[in-house]
């Protein structure tokens, strides 16, 4: 006997041949779905807060953070960097990494500079950086407060803002 999909039956109603052969439709029960619903859905929403959390620890607020304001070129091996350092406490020293470039873009002069604790969440200072090609600009690399043990005393102008 043959079926309306174009495949043979047995005695059961199970098909020998055809795409109900190949494909069966079994069915699963409303429990079943239920729980792959349920199970899936909670993957999403920790995947979801999961990829929140990173973005939020790699991209949310600094806790520092220093801008050029401007810089002086003094002579051939030397260049004064004036820059303003933001940070969210203000009772935490803070280090910061200014740098000379000469013309080739390549820097040719580096040095680390402590901001001390003080009372204000902006704070303006002015150093000088020591090159060893004539410099055309000065920057700020970065600032952190993980201040290293060596760097205790700063020749660094200050001021509060």
């Amino acid at each position: 006997m043959t079926s309306s999909d174009g495949g043979t039956t047995r005695g059961d109603d199970q098909p020998r041949s055809g795409p109900r052969a190949t494909y069966p439709t079994t069915e699963r029960s409303p429990a079943s779905r239920r729980r792959w619903f349920i199970g899936l859905s909670t993957l999403v929403v920790v995947a979801g807060v999961v990829l929140a959390v990173l973005g939020w620890s790699k991209f949310g607020s600094e806790d520092v953070s220093g801008d050029v304001t401007g810089y002086e070129l003094i002579d051939d091996h030397t260049v004064a960097v004036q820059f303003t350092v933001t940070r969210s406490d203000p009772g935490r020293a803070v280090a910061c990494v200014i740098r000379g470039r000469s013309k080739d873009g390549s820097e040719t002069g580096r040095r680390e500079v402590l901001i001390k604790p003080g009372t204000a969440n902006q704070v303006g200072a002015r150093a000088e950086v020591q090159t060893s090609a004539p410099p055309v600009i000065g920057e700020v690399f970065g600032c952190s407060t993980d201040v290293p043990s060596y760097l205790t005393v700063a020749d660094v102008a200050v001021s509060e803002s």
